[in-house]
């Protein structure tokens, strides 16, 4: 029997990019045992997939983090990984992880047939490796497609995949009708984060969330809609500035707003196109009498986020792991790409049912070869983007 581990430490998006692998190991090798290598926070993205056999959720940085706590503690934490992978005897690892030691943990742990890409030499522990600057102009897909040709597959079907359990949906319909959403609703939802791995920097990828604001007001009194924010408990203050600007219509930022929210605030004399709210007895949720806000960020956790965005119709959002989410899904998107290239990391495979709306500048992408060069231009790739403009591409959607 075939044994293949995948090793993918990286988050959301790149995770749900490996599963055209999974599906082409398992439909060339039907026998294969199949096990991963994830980082914790993601683990719950493939625990439904019942084509893994086991999931190694351990990462390089869970690694570190518990190292800098107790040394001791973070060497035998990984010993024992280390010691469990060895134990499944695998012919063959895939590593997605572009760093050297990943490629040392391989072979320490006996895997023979090594197969990864050498990014700025750092193939050394690989038997079989592609030489990588950077992934460019081609979707990633395309380069993890490369690295199966080692194995003779030949990668036909890219479509993502995120399996939803069954109890997870009806828990979602559940929860949905509990805050007030009836079946017969049109449920949209907004991302508003995104980028989490890029630290600091995550703004210069995200649409600011006054003109998310703006497009919710016109969802809600032009066609009705129950709006759902989604994010994680960082994002929380960015959902904050929308509901507080839609519920207060403030003139000053609210009592108590992070600088953030004083940026993002509404300006005077601008608010005109949302509508009035008042707040639920539930909380998270701001109604009037055409739909509402519900506000479920940094409330749920992966599997009820996906199961929560399987109910919507649509998803606006930028670009980030609840994008990919959707598109695995099959759940339609309007998404804003900045510094980021589309063709490498927007939704793919192409369809008309996923909208990218991007600004064609000198200046990007200006995130390249796993690099973000900074931003010299304001941020203009997203702040050019209008609100009027994306409501439009999500009209051309329903």
């Amino acid at each position: 029997m075939e044994k293949f581990l995948i090793i993918n430490p990286f988050g959301i998006g790149d995770i749900l990019f490996t599963t055209p692998v999974i599906r082409a190991l398992k439909e060339n090798y039907p026998d294969s045992f199949i096990g991963y290598w994830c980082n914790e926070r993601v683990r719950d993205l493939l625990k439904n997939d019942l084509r893994i056999d086991k999931i190694f959720a351990l990462s390089r940085g869970d690694i570190k983090r518990i190292y800098k706590k107790n040394p001791l503690k973070g060497f035998f934490t990984l010993l024992n990984l280390l010691k469990e992978i060895k134990k499944e005897k695998f012919n063959a690892s895939l590593d997605f992880s572009l760093d050297s030691r990943y490629g040392l943990w391989s072979k320490l742990s006996g895997i023979k047939k090594r197969i990864g890409f050498d990014y700025k030499n750092r193939g050394r522990f690989l038997t079989e490796r592609i030489v990588l600057k950077g992934y460019s102009a081609r979707h990633v897909i395309e380069y993890y497609a490369d690295l199966l040709r080692f194995i003779n597959i030949e990668l036909c079907d890219k479509a993502l995949e995120l399996i939803v359990s069954k109890e997870n949906r009806a828990r979602a319909k559940e929860r949905l009708a509990e805050l007030g959403v009836a079946p017969s609703s049109l449920v949209l939802g907004i991302a508003m984060g995104g980028g989490a791995s890029w630290g600091r920097d995550a703004a210069y990828k995200q649409w600011p969330a006054k003109n998310f604001a703006r497009l919710a007001g016109k969802l809600i009194k032009d066609l009705g809609a129950s709006v759902v924010l989604l994010g994680s408990a960082d994002e929380k203050p960015l959902a904050e500035v929308m509901l507080k600007a839609s519920i207060c219509h403030c003139e000053e930022p609210p009592k108590g707003a992070t600088k953030q929210s004083k940026r993002d605030c509404l300006p005077a004399g601008r608010q005109a196109s949302l509508p009035k709210f008042t707040l639920s007895e539930v909380e998270g949720v701001a109604r009037n009498d055409g739909g509402c806000v519900i506000d479920l960020t940094g409330r749920l956790g992966l599997e009820e986020l996906a199961a929560i965005i399987k109910e919507l119709k649509l998803l606006v959002c930028n670009d980030g792991g609840p994008l990919h989410m959707a598109v695995a899904l099959g759940v339609k998107t309007v998404s804003i790409f900045g510094p980021v290239d589309d063709r490498v990391y927007g939704p793919y495979p192409p369809s008309s049912d996923h909208v990218v709306i991007k600004k064609d500048l000198p200046c990007r992408p200006c995130y390249e070869n796993f690099r973000f060069k900074g931003c010299f231009n304001e941020k203009k790739c997203l702040e050019d983007v209008t609100a009027d403009e994306v409501y439009e591409k999500v009209k051309t959607l329903l």
